[in-house]
């Protein structure tokens, strides 16, 4: 009778065991299924979305849904556009430096200038500077020669150069600039009809200093003109008087 029961509890407990052995095997198969159905899942969407790219791995599609990739692709290739924009724009900016850079600036008011003005006694042939009601300095000058008078009025100084050029009115040459030239080491223009000039200029001929010679300018000695172009700035009254 206890031999009976003992082989009835072992058929029970071989049942269990082959039940459970055969339910592991189902779930294992069941997992293999459902990643075969992903892989093949992932792989239908990779051939109907263009944006992904065809270079990414089987492995890597399986993981990242295929619209997400899409939109990875699309954000790489703006950061990618920025960037490049961003060049474009710095390599625009640095053109305005470069060409700035060979443009002299030209002399500036400073607070003796803005104080000053210039008055200029053609019968004197003398030019006489003015700090408020002071006169702090005077130069002998040269003036206009008949037919080529210095206007007379009041002006400002509009133009200052170091070392001009000069292109005679009539004749149209050309002289280098230097000390030699005829108009000496510097410039201050004041009067213009938009194609000649009248200012003050050097001149290496200081022989001529108190006559009536040139074609409007007002000459002064190199050593007197670079003075004067240190007391006066752009925007200085100049007052030209008989």
């Amino acid at each position: 009778m206890t031999m009976g029961r003992n082989e009835s509890v072992a058929r029970i407990v071989m049942l269990l065991c082959f039940g459970t052995a055969i339910l592991s095997l189902a779930m294992h198969w069941g997992m293999i299924a459902g990643e075969r159905e992903s892989q093949e899942s992932a792989s239908t969407r990779l051939q109907r979305d263009p944006t992904i790219s065809s270079a990414a791995s089987a492995s890597t599609l399986s993981s990242m849904p295929a619209a997400k990739s899409g939109k990875v692709e699309k954000n790489v290739t703006r950061e990618a556009q920025l960037a490049k924009n961003n060049r474009l724009v710095v390599d625009q900016a640095k053109k305005p430096k470069f060409f700035l850079a060979q443009i002299a600036k030209p002399k500036s008011a400073n607070s003796v200038a803005s104080k000053s003005q210039v008055v200029v006694d053609l019968s004197d042939r003398r030019a006489y500077v003015y700090a408020q009601d002071e006169v702090i300095a005077s130069y002998p000058i040269a003036v206009g020669k008949k037919g080529w008078e210095t206007p007379t009025g009041s002006f400002q100084v509009m133009h200052m150069q170091y070392y001009p050029a000069w292109r005679h009115p009539i004749t149209g040459k050309v002289f280098a600039a230097g000390t030699n030239s005829p108009l000496g080491d510097r410039w201050i223009g004041f009067w213009s009809d938009g194609r000649n000039q009248i200012g003050f200029h050097g001149t290496p001929d200081v022989e001529v200093i108190g006559t009536a010679i040139s074609h409007g300018c007002l000459r002064m000695r190199n050593p007197d003109v670079r003075m004067l172009y240190k007391q006066v700035g752009l925007g200085t009254t100049v007052i030209v008087r008989q």
